[in-house]
């Protein structure tokens, strides 16, 4: 193993894995248990991250640029706007030069700009988009992330060892929501500063003829959605990503290849969102992981147990059962159901007792032709108790929503996109989004939308992505 590679990363799992004691509150539920957050924060994120800056944003590792299918017996009609399609489908993407020591050591270096802006029909309210993250400041430019990271995956072919690793560090507007408890409340502070530096990820490596183990800070593997933006179909995120999955988390995890169609993973960690502990307590994290042999099907299942207090008798357990279907070349099927509980749950105001989360969301994915794919996402999310869908108080010093205490009740949203491929190194995200809301805040008549005085909301959206 080359020496550089290996000091660098033992230095990142020494510092990711360093024992600390000092105790705070878990950020703000909104504040994303999570960039980056990407095919998960699931079980296809880091191949997927890898793959990035070899494809256009927004396609999948399945549709790179350049390939090209046999010609059927019967020749398909010409595309309609066959300049569009060859720009999309053109080169390969343009990446940033890279620095023949990281070539020699086999490391990836590249990233993203995404910026974007939505409007909420209700006017200015709070200046804040409600429930939604991470696009929620409210007719206000944002630059969501600023991205770069160094990967070297680890390839032992199923036979033999390899050693390899991933750091990235971005900064922009979603810090917001990506604060982990000892890594970036210190580096940023809290001033109510919208933006800031986050390292989702930075953590080595190992593998063993199937055997593959992280050590250090990683995202989690639940749920569809993801830290990375270059990786999510929309611009708006999810209930569940937002409220209901530990997104970034501090440990280690193994993955076995068990055959070409079934992996299993296990391990653990410090916490939702937790770089230094803050009960040296550890939680559980493992899930399975299957695809179809024709590889159109892939289903996985992943769960997270433990305490997430400072007394450690909080103990949160969430699952999501995640399903991908290609239903034909052009069209994706995507089912995730979540569902968690908590015992001794507090609302940000209040202890509530034992409280319970879940929902369900579906998408559709419609590629019309190599530069236009269509989306849709509808989701229902329950909050038993008021405990997940609340925003940090003012006084907590983040910029963000401040809808505390929690909202209980069903909580809905319908989002229609459209992903633009104008080039291979370029997607804009417009997007159209209804939320609306069933239920009882914690404060008498308190709405989650609006100036807190409306029960839904209707938001436009639209961001830019280009990699490099």
């Amino acid at each position: 193993m080359r020496t550089a590679l290996t000091a660098m990363m033992s230095v990142v799992v020494a510092c990711g894995l360093g024992v600390a004691t000092a105790q705070s509150r878990e950020p703000s539920s909104l504040l994303l248990r999570q960039p980056a957050a990407v095919e998960r924060m699931s079980f296809d994120q880091d191949l997927a991250l890898t793959a990035v800056a070899d494809q256009p944003a927004g396609e999948s590792p399945s549709d790179k640029p350049g390939e090209k299918a046999e010609a059927p017996a019967t020749a398909a009609a010409p595309c309609q706007c066959q300049s569009c399609c060859d720009a999309c489908a053109g080169p390969k993407p343009w990446s940033i030069p890279q620095p023949c020591i990281l070539q020699n050591m086999g490391i990836k270096l590249g990233g993203w700009l995404q910026q974007g802006v939505t409007f909420n029909g209700l006017g200015r309210g709070q200046g804040f988009n409600g429930t939604v993250g991470t696009n929620d400041f409210n007719g206000e430019y944002q630059m969501n992330q600023l991205w770069m990271f160094l990967d070297r995956p680890v390839k032992t072919d199923g036979c033999g060892w390899d050693i390899g690793g991933h750091v990235d560090a971005i900064y922009g507007t979603d810090w917001r929501f990506g604060i982990n408890h000892g890594l970036e409340d210190r580096i940023n502070g809290f001033d109510r500063q919208s933006y800031g530096l986050v390292i989702p990820q930075a953590y080595l490596e190992i593998g063993y003829d199937d055997l593959s183990v992280k050590l250090g800070h990683f995202a989690g593997i639940l749920g569809y959605e993801v830290v990375p933006a270059v990786m999510n179909p929309l611009y708006s995120h999810s209930y569940a990503m937002a409220f209901s999955e530990p997104l970034l988390v501090t440990g280690v995890l193994a993955e076995y290849k068990a055959t070409d169609s079934l992996s299993v993973l296990g391990g653990f960690h410090r916490g939702w969102m937790m770089f230094e502990d803050n009960n040296n307590s550890l939680d559980f994290m493992g899930g399975l992981r299957w695809t179809s042999y024709n590889k159109k099907a892939s289903l996985s299942y992943a769960i997270s147990t433990g305490p997430q207090d400072v007394a450690g008798v909080q103990n949160r357990f969430v699952h999501t059962a995640l399903l991908k279907w290609q239903v034909r070349e052009s069209l994706q099927y995507i089912m995730q159901q979540d569902y968690g509980m908590e015992n001794n749950a507090t609302d940000g105001r209040t202890n509530v007792g034992d409280a319970a989360w879940y929902g369900l969301n579906q998408y559709l994915l419609y590629t019309l032709n190599p530069c236009w794919k269509a989306v849709a996402r509808f989701e229902w999310f329950r909050d038993d108790d008021g405990v997940r869908v609340f925003g940090p108080p003012p006084a907590a010093g983040i910029r963000a929503w401040p809808g505390a205490p929690g909202f209980a009740g069903n909580f809905y949203e319908l989002t229609l996109g459209l992903n633009w491929t104008p080039g291979t190194n370029l997607i804009v995200r417009p997007e159209l989004r209804w939320d609306w809301y069933e239920g009882q805040s914690s404060i008498a008549g308190q709405r989650p939308f609006g100036s807190f005085d409306s029960d839904n909301q209707f938001l436009f959206g639209v961001d830019a992505i280009v990699t490099y």
